[in-house]
């Protein structure tokens, strides 16, 4: 019988290697590490109760049989999410390969060109089509951007407006019923009023300062809502459009009939349902708004060298430097999402878009008249691709619903008499006289075959002139340079090769969790039995997902403690929210809807403060010692002090400066004993999987980044999925959703569009679990603690390392201080940063959570080899700045300032620098044998600020 054989495979060092790495340590065994490390208070007293892992035949043999309860129904729901053909090209090169779906996040612009190339491809795919100057790399779906669209009007009004307390928005009562409940979620806390109604109705006052609209609406009319838009700014009212991105190849562009914000999602641009997510939402604004617009923009900047360069532009990172005032807690986006949309974009240029969009608007045509003939009414005047009908007078609608399910077909139902029908790129003709069958069939009618004549219908027009687009799509070269299949190959892969990702070396990011993201764990998301189900499917059609999201949420409470779970957050920082959020409504459900004091410690991640500014909490902020643990005596003064408001505490374990801190269990219980709430941040949840647990430590509620301990790739910048667990108290609290029944008695509002969030991405953590089993992940957590340590050990003759636990051991991460470096020789963290891509690493942390420092995670995963080449690269680099300190390398021109050195650098006929082209290209000798090159140098930030520039030159 075939034993185990994933756990070996996912964690690096071997047994002989440990038994090396334990005497540099200097412990004996790595149980003597683990309990000099993580406090005996707070461990778990027995292991965890998870079956043993499978083997990978195994769990892809139980995965099969998981995917094939998930039915496959031609449907026709519509709502957002659509059928559509993933190119093989974008399939199999894209979201097949760990070039791209292991990268992470572009902050480290020179080793991430690629990336970012593809990412302005989408910002300028999308500026084109919604003919907006500005737009971001994306959002997580289209409910929460509407959420942020809401929130930038709001923070976007007059001084005037302000004053007098202009705090109502509109909401067209047509917006998708998902997106309207998650606008709910985010008004309520920052006090904003919301009006719902008919827009050609709605009326204006100063008391209102944004409306946002659908474009087509939810049943699928196109309507033209430019009076409506000129009523809204005589009035200094801004407008939001929800747009269907397929739809504006045919029809007006909002921005041309005046919206100042478009958003929709571009998951029918190539991305699979998935059951809800990941998809990637867009964004487009005017220029106006760019400082305020939420999320990440890629801009146009130059390299040192003055060659055309990207980097991220302008809200870079802005919830560490704004903190509690940043205009959004967004850290996550939907970069492998919006690179495939994109690709789409590119693969099918103007041309090809035109035909898909009119294939389907067609069909919607013929689909229109030939239903009439059933006495079938069909209510929009005007549509793209989605019919609102009302059924024959006494039909009977579940008769019509058996029908439809007998044939493998679903549609909307709408109230006792209407149904509506979307279709899509992958309708045909078939499908059209499927649906009229059905129709027929339910009316008792005799159905016969429409039979199409490509000039008749060709002649159908289902969009007025006036709302028919006239201007160009997507004029630039990229967009018409690779149509073949070859072509985009390669392309593809150029772009590639210029990102430094987990497939070519270890990203040593603290915080971050950048660990092997296994092939069998990622098989699932090429299948159609998970990608092709719509989220609002009746669940005997998902019975396989149903299972998997039971067995997940099952498997996750004994990891974590608690009793209850809930998918939807579809990113971290939407986790922190949606956290904060239900500790709120259970004060509310007390009658201490009072309680709104946060306390957060100075040195919790960015998105902390920002999330609990989002949730309506008033923020604290607690002081560190100068070990960089909490401040105790100031917390319980804290708390003391605001005892009949406290809310919360927020806190990170082990700390984010990667400590177990000692008094973790004083500290919940001097925020239980003031009537608080602990939230626990799970950003360091590898740190504690089958050793401790939030639960066991006192936190009431924790998300968790499954993108981070569960495995799921970091795509570059995102897909991310933050689930909450919650103690019983809570759980009645988790949210609901409006079309599909989840969540708590009493749960909040959604804070996602679908109900299980990123719901094609949780089979990937299913499957981490199922394969290490609880052995096993336990395993891995005391290799990342074991890896940590063997890298302090190594360096910490070389660089201080800041902060340890009282035996002297860090947790998962540590920090390595550069600031005293940098006072003697002018050398700062970043400029180790980036001397290290001259070594093929991507650079860990930089400058969080302390100025001036590297933030270093290892992970389990990353072999002993692997360390050993990040030591050798850091002891060297040590020695290029003895070099500078000794005087016997110039201050300001050296083999570090200089860094990174790109090939044309080094291959050029003039070398000028007072150093060898060995020296900068090849500093050590392993390098000869395998050199990844950045493809710029360093890269001129102010210069991109200055002159933004986020779309393609044309």
């Amino acid at each position: 019988m075939i034993t185990n054989n994933f756990v070996c495979r996912h964690n690096g060092p071997n047994a002989s290697e440990i038994s090396s790495m334990l005497d540099k340590i200097g412990v004996s065994s790595l149980d003597q590490l683990i309990d000099e490390t993580v406090p005996a208070s707070i461990r778990l007293k027995a292991p965890l109760k998870l079956p043993e892992g499978l083997n990978e035949y195994q769990f892809l043999t139980h995965l099969k049989a998981l995917a094939s309860k998930n039915k496959l129904f031609k449907t026709f729901i519509g709502m957002g999410y659509y059928n559509t053909i993933i190119p093989g090209v974008i399939l199999r090169n894209i979201l097949e390969n760990p070039g791209w779906y292991t990268a992470y996040t572009p902050y480290q612009a020179e080793i991430s060109q690629g990336r970012l190339e593809a990412l302005l491809n989408y910002q300028t795919m999308i500026c084109s089509l919604t003919g907006l100057p500005i737009a971001n790399a994306s959002l997580l779906d289209e409910g929460t951007a509407a959420g942020e669209a809401m929130i930038m009007l709001y923070n976007s009004r007059s001084r005037d407006a302000v004053k007098r307390g202009a705090n109502k928005f509109f909401v067209s009562e047509e917006m998708f019923p998902q997106t309207i409940d998650v606008i709910k979620t985010r008004a309520v806390p920052l006090g904003i009023e919301l009006i719902f109604g008919n827009y050609a109705e709605f009326n204006f006052t100063d008391a209102v300062f944004g409306a946002v609209v659908q474009y087509p609406d939810q049943k699928g009319e196109v309507t033209d809502y430019r009076n409506f838009v000129e009523k809204a700014h005589q009035n200094g009212t801004l407008v939001a459009v929800a747009a269907d991105i397929l739809s504006l190849v045919m029809l007006t562009p909002p921005g041309e009939w005046g919206a100042d914000v478009v958003f929709g999602s571009t998951q029918r641009f190539g991305v699979p349902m998935g059951y809800g997510g990941p998809h990637a939402a867009y964004f487009a604004t005017k220029e106006e708004f760019k400082r305020n617009m939420p999320g990440r923009i890629i801009g146009i900047s130059v390299d040192a060298n003055g060659n055309r360069a990207l980097r991220m532009a302008l809200q870079t990172r802005e919830q560490h430097i704004k903190r509690e005032r940043a205009t959004s807690n967004i850290c996550t986006s939907q970069v492998l999402l919006a690179v495939m949309a994109g690709m789409y974009a590119v693969y099918h240029g103007a041309e090809g878009l035109k035909k898909i969009a009119r294939h389907i608007n067609i069909l919607t045509g013929v689909l229109a008249q030939e239903m009439v003939k059933y006495g079938y009414e069909q209510l929009n005047p005007y549509f793209f691709d989605t019919l609102y009908v009302k059924v024959p007078d006494g039909t009977d609608m579940e008769k019509l619903r058996h029908l439809a399910e007998e044939n493998n077909v679903n549609f909307r139902f709408i109230g006792s008499t209407h149904i509506g029908i979307s279709l899509d790129e992958t309708t045909a003709l078939a499908d059209v006289n499927l649906i009229l069958c059905i129709l027929a069939r339910s009316a008792g009618r005799l159905c016969s075959e429409f039979i199409c004549n490509p000039r008749e219908c060709e002649k159908i027009t289902t969009i007025p002139a006036d709302l028919t687009r006239k201007s160009e799509i997507l004029p630039q070269q990229v967009f018409s340079s690779y149509h073949s299949e070859t072509e985009m190959m390669r392309y593809i892969k150029r772009l590639e090769i210029k990102d430094l990702s987990l497939n070519r070396s270890m990203i040593p990011l603290g915080s971050c969790t950048m660990k092997l993201n296994a092939a069998a764990e990622l098989f699932a998301l090429s299948w159609p039995e998970f990608g092709n189900i719509h989220p609002f499917v009746p669940k005997d059609q998902a019975a396989g997902y149903q299972y998997l999201i039971r067995e997940l949420e099952r498997q996750l409470c004994v990891i974590t403690g608690f009793d209850a779970l809930s998918f939807m957050p579809n990113s971290g920082a939407s986790g922190e929210y949606t956290g904060l959020l239900v500790i709120r409504e259970y004060h509310i459900s007390r009658g201490e809807g009072h309680r709104n004091v946060c306390l957060i410690p100075s040195s919790a991640h960015g998105t902390n403060p920002a999330s609990a500014a989002m949730a309506g909490m008033e923020i604290v902020v607690i002081k560190c010692d100068e070990k960089g643990n909490i401040d105790v005596n100031d917390l319980r003064e804290k708390a003391i002090l605001h005892k009949d408001s406290l809310s919360s505490l927020m806190v990170t374990y082990p700390s984010t400066h990667g400590v177990f801190e000692e008094e973790i269990l004083e500290i919940c219980k001097i925020i239980h004993d003031n009537g608080g709430q602990v939230y626990m941040d799970g950003a360091n949840m590898n740190a504690q999987v089958g050793l401790t647990n939030p639960g066991i430590i006192g936190a009431d509620v924790c998300h968790l980044n499954l993108h981070k301990t569960f495995a799921i790739p970091h795509g570059g910048g995102g897909p991310g999925e933050g689930p909450i667990g919650v103690a019983k108290h809570l759980t009645p609290f988790l949210p609901k959703h409006v079309v599909v029944n989840t969540g708590g008695s009493e749960g909040i509002h959604a804070v996602a569009s679908s109900p299980y969030g990123s719901a094609l991405i949780l089979t990937i953590s299913y499957a981490y679990i199922k394969l290490m089993g609880g052995t096993g992940l336990t395993e891995a957590t005391k290799i990342a603690i074991l890896n940590a340590n063997y890298l302090k050990a190594a360096l910490q003759p070389y660089y201080p390392i800041l902060y340890t636990g009282k035996m002297g051991h860090c947790a998962h991460e540590m920090i390595v201080d550069c600031n005293g470096i940098a006072r003697e020789t002018g050398i700062g963290a970043i400029d180790i940063a980036k001397r290290l891509m001259d070594y093929g690493f991507h650079a860990p942390t930089v400058a969080f959570p302390v100025h001036g420092t590297l933030m270093v995670e290892p992970t389990e995963s990353e072999p002993y080899f692997e360390l050993n080449r990040f030591i050798e690269a850091m002891i060297a680099i040590k020695e290029e700045i003895n070099d500078i300190k000794e005087g016997k390398a110039d201050k300001e021109i050296n083999v570090i300032k200089k860094a990174p050195h790109t090939s044309l650098m080094v291959s050029a006929d003039e070398w000028a620098l007072p150093y060898s082209r060995q020296k900068a290209a090849y500093p050590v000798e392993g390098l000869k044998e395998d050199k990844y090159w950045p493809t710029v140098t360093r890269i001129d930030d102010a210069f991109g600020d200055r002159n933004l520039a986020c779309t393609c030159e044309a």
